[in-house]
């Protein structure tokens, strides 16, 4: 009796609108180098994985070469659940990049893990509820130092917010932002993640921490003469009397700050 052909298994998930634009994730890109370079520098097989990268490859390229200035060898795949897309992004093949089918089971070659995944905007159309079950599944495809990175940007990258989670879940949310197209930091509430952006209520911690972010915010006007970015420490600054920050000034002259997920986790 012939051998049968096994059976393709469905990939998890559900197709994305596919839009995407050169350098749109670039202040992820860059806080992940920053913040993930210790274990990209010590792995054995430090590959990465695009999930979700859309109607075109630009993310999953831009994505190796940010991570090639922090580990030479690393490695990108391009995960799409589209057949469509892959077949799109094949030609821009080449040593460290590839392009596979699939969703959130996340298919890298038997036994290995990646070292990082990166989804942004996937999971925006999914529902609140389903969002812990798929951040189980993909920490679960992590390697024991891996990181998820999960967040939301707008069109050109200027406005991002993204939680970042470790094999045991999530540790971080960061707000990010060109500064000058800033009226409030509150103006980054539309881009919250799937899991806090229904939670921008009042009663929720991610509600208290953006009024309180506004407030500062506010306060610090008369830094705004020297600078944007000089009005964005000094606000972080404040921010930090009360909220436990995870980063330093450091990064906050990039118009960032990270934030600890527990105190801004939705309540319940």
């Amino acid at each position: 009796m012939p051998a049968r052909t096994p059976v393709p298994h469905r990939p998890i998930g559900s197709a994305t609108r596919g839009t995407t634009n050169p350098n749109r994730l670039r202040r992820m890109d860059r806080w992940i180098a920053a913040a993930h370079q210790g274990a990209l520098r010590r792995s054995a097989d430090p590959v990465a994985v695009d999930l979700g990268y859309g109607a075109a490859p630009w993310t999953a390229v831009e994505l190796l070469g940010r991570l090639r200035r922090v580990r030479p060898d690393a490695a990108v795949v391009g995960v799409e659940i589209d057949p469509a897309r892959v077949a799109a992004a094949l030609p821009y093949r080449r040593d460290g990049l590839d392009f596979a089918h699939g969703g959130f089971e996340v298919p890298l070659a038997a036994g290995r893990r990646p070292l990082l995944i990166r989804a942004a905007n996937v999971l925006r159309q999914y529902d609140e509820d389903q969002v812990a079950a798929v951040w189980d599944r993909l920490c679960g495809r992590l390697a024991p130092d891996g990181l998820l990175v999960e967040g939301t940007c707008d069109e050109i990258g200027r406005r991002h917010v993204w939680v970042a989670l470790g094999p045991e879940g999530p540790r971080t949310v960061t707000f990010a932002a060109r500064l000058a197209s800033l009226d409030a930091p509150s103006d980054l509430a539309e881009r919250l993640p799937k899991a806090l952006i229904h939670r921008n209520v009042p009663g929720e911690p991610v509600h208290a921490f953006l009024r309180d972010f506004d407030r500062a915010w506010a306060a610090a006007a008369p830094f705004a003469s020297l600078s944007a970015r000089q009005r964005w420490i000094r606000t972080v600054s404040a921010l930090a009397v009360d909220w436990p920050l995870a980063d330093d000034v450091r990064r906050w002259r990039q118009g960032e700050v990270t934030v600890r997920w527990g105190a801004l986790a939705p309540r319940g």
